[in-house]
């Protein structure tokens, strides 16, 4: 329960009027003052309805201080009460009692001084104690959250890596799975060069080869040693004399060109002779043509025309002999001298052939060697993708060489640290330090707040402060136990303090109904003292 709502509620027992408006809250602060705080307990524990004047009381009360009479106030009703003496019989055995309770109250008292102080020491020490503890409180939520922060950012930081190892180790996966070989029943495509299966191409290149190979063999090792061999001399011009040396097949040729060339040459002679003769009919018609009708008007005339005709007749077998003497002498002559010339179509022919059949070798060499260029480009394409990506492959391995070179230096530092870290000459368990650090200021100032004294020491020891906390300890337990002495005293007291109380009401209160304010004792007594 508060200590407000405590003392409100004693207020209703008591009778307050306008206790029910109060709230505790309101009146928490007074108990936190170190005056009123032992009164207020007091109050609110041992105050009841029997400690309220009533009414009728205070009205009299107030009646006889507005009567002007004069009466003792505390101190004097303290010395009256001090030399009053009872007439009863046990007046001497009270005075007795009541000396030896002065003496135990002025005791009483001095220890309460003196408690005071050391509870006012120890609240000072609490005080300074709250102090540090809000100081470190402070300190301590700054850290926290300075903590809080690091550790945010640990994780993020924590997090981040995670997600770049996670990162590494998927592409790692994915890099191994490259390089790994493929199973059989697997149909993804290869990405690597190297992965790529050639058994199906070579085999087609292969097969190809022996094509080529067999098709070369067919059409030139066999047909083109015989075109080769006879090369040399099939460009040369082919003697009509029969003249061939022991070569049957030259001789044969040349014998069939004899023929070819005689049968041109006959057919050519009468090719001449009919052309001649064609000539001569045409000529002679066109003559006929051109002079009948010359003829006709040239009847009158025949003794001319019969020597024109003599002079003709005469002219044509001159030149008939010139003819016959051509034919005999010059002729024969100019077709031997010419007869070479004459089988030149035939030899063209001949060498028009043989043209053909080189030119079908040439055609035939150029498609073997665009298949064998295409074969060797797609070996050297092959050949240089290879390279590249050997070369590709040895600059990842040097890459991948480097990393692992890195990986193992950072694992033997990290090991190494961790082996420092782990070191059991750092670990402060098995060697705790025996002096307080001199920038430990909270240490230092819990050390002077428990010893008490200024004075500047040179070393302060954890030790020092143990033996001074207990020190402190064993002080508040006897304490303790000096306040349980002092409170059975005190209550002890209390006990004898309320019984004098009681006489002393039985004696101010005769009949127990109203207060007697003056007695004639205390009224000659106060004569007597005035």
């Amino acid at each position: 329960m508060n200590s407000g709502n405590k003392f409100v509620q004693t207020l209703q027992k008591l009778g307050y009027p306008k206790a029910c408006k109060l709230e505790g809250e309101d009146f928490d602060w007074l108990f936190e003052t170190t005056d009123a705080k032992p009164f207020l307990d007091w109050f609110c524990s041992n105050v009841t309805q029997h400690n309220v004047v009533s009414e009728e009381k205070l009205q009299a009360f107030s009646e006889l201080k507005d009567s002007g009479k004069d009466f003792l106030d505390e101190k004097a009703l303290d010395e009256v009460m001090k030399t009053f003496k009872p007439a009863s019989s046990k007046t001497t055995k009270e005075d007795v009692a009541i000396e030896k309770l002065e003496e135990e109250l002025k005791n009483l008292k001095d220890l309460r001084s003196l408690h005071l102080q050391r509870r006012n020491k120890l609240q000072m020490m609490r005080s300074a104690n709250v102090h540090s503890c809000l100081k470190f409180k402070d300190s301590e939520d700054e850290d926290a959250k300075s903590l809080k922060r690091i550790l945010n950012d640990l994780q993020v930081t924590s997090n981040k890596l995670n997600h770049e190892l996670q990162t590494v180790v998927e592409g790692i996966q994915k890099l191994i799975s490259f390089y790994a070989p493929q199973e059989e029943g697997c149909k993804s495509s290869p990405i690597f060069l190297f992965q790529v299966l050639l058994d199906k191409y070579l085999s087609c290149e292969e097969q190809s080869t022996n094509a080529l190979t067999l098709f070369t063999k067919e059409h030139f090792f066999e047909g083109l040693s015989k075109c080769i061999e006879g090369s040399e001399n099939g460009f040369q011009l082919v003697q009509l004399d029969g003249k061939s040396g022991d070569d049957p097949v030259l001789e044969d040729k040349s014998k069939e060109m004899m023929r070819l060339q005689l049968a041109y040459i006959c057919a050519k002679h009468k090719l001449i002779q009919t052309k001649a003769k064609s000539a001569s009919l045409v000529t002679g018609l066109q003559w006929v043509e051109n002079n009948a009708r010359t003829l006709q008007s040239m009847d009158s005339n025949k003794d001319k025309l019969k020597v024109r005709i003599a002079s003709l007749k005469a002219e044509s077998s001159q030149i008939e002999k010139n003819i016959a003497a051509i034919n005999r002498d010059a002729l024969p002559g100019l077709v031997r001298e010419n007869a070479q010339l004459l089988n030149m179509p035939v030899v063209k022919g001949d060498y028009d052939v043989q043209i053909a059949q080189h030119k079908i070798y040439l055609s035939r060499q150029d498609l073997v060697c665009n298949h064998l260029m295409k074969q060797k480009a797609s070996f050297e394409l092959l050949h240089l993708g290879y390279e590249l990506e050997l070369r590709k492959q040895r600059n990842v391995n040097q890459q991948l060489e480097v990393i692992i070179q890195d990986l193992k230096q950072n694992a033997e530092e990290l090991e190494t640290r961790l082996r420092m870290m782990s070191d059991d000459a750092l670990l402060s368990a098995d060697k705790p330090r025996t002096n307080i650090d001199s920038k430990d200021t909270s240490a230092h100032g819990l050390f002077q707040l428990l010893d008490g004294d200024n004075a500047q020491k040179l070393f302060r020891t954890y030790s020092g402060l143990e033996s001074v906390a207990l020190k402190l300890s064993q002080e508040v337990h006897s304490v303790k136990n000096q306040l349980a002495v002092c409170e059975q005293e005190q209550s002890l007291l209390l006990s004898k303090l309320e019984g004098n109380m009681k006489s002393l009401q039985d004696f101010m209160y005769p009949d127990g109904s109203e207060l007697l304010l003056q007695t004639p004792v205390s009224y000659e007594y106060r004569k007597e003292v005035l």
